[in-house]
């Protein structure tokens, strides 16, 4: 759980925190000092719950285009045979707004519902509802290089620019597309 800017064990999570919206973050949205970054930059509030998972048949990979703020390539999720290790937050209706607001969603990415995902926390929790940000445009669906996505495990992200290939059909990930609750 991060609060005031330092993780504390999940002991010390609120009363309830599994019952909060799983979203399966992967990317920078995996790393603790994008916490600090949303609380900073898009008004981030209250503890967030993280729990490491492993997930079969996914994989972050390096998106099509890149980020206006960086000229860096985000990384964006498939459907990859094989294990990956990923983050779920447990998030509030607050907190999934501000995510919103990060992942461009409507226009960079969608929020989407997994619709049969193989994703295991730590502690042997099996989670059947499970959310994600998807590609929404080519600019953010998978990179393919010589006809195959590549993993951002597989090539940093400093070289991942220097990458030449085509954006991929879709996203590839097998889930329902959300709609916002909210206009735009």
């Amino acid at each position: 759980m991060h609060v005031d800017g330092v993780g504390h064990p999940l002991d010390k999570a609120p009363d309830g925190w599994r019952d909060r919206m799983a979203v399966l973050a992967y990317g920078s949205n995996a790393n603790p000092s994008k916490i600090t970054w949303l609380r900073g930059r898009l008004g981030l509030e209250g503890p967030v719950v993280v729990a490491h998972a492993r997930c079969a048949g996914l994989a972050a990979v390096w998106a099509a285009g890149f980020r206006v703020v960086d000229d860096q390539r985000p990384a964006t999720l498939t459907a990859l045979d094989g294990v990956e290790e990923h983050a779920i937050w447990f998030v509030t209706p607050d907190q999934l707004a501000v995510l919103d607001r990060c992942e461009g969603r409507g226009t960079r990415y969608h929020l989407a519902r997994l619709t049969e995902p193989d994703i295991t926390l730590e502690d042997g929790t099996r989670l059947t509802e499970v959310h994600t940000y998807v590609g929404a445009a080519p600019i953010r669906y998978p990179l393919l290089v010589d006809g195959k996505p590549v993993r951002t495990t597989d090539v940093p992200q400093a070289e991942a620019a220097k990458l030449d290939g085509v954006a991929a059909d879709g996203h590839g990930v097998p889930c329902e597309i959300l709609k916002p609750a909210y206009p735009g």
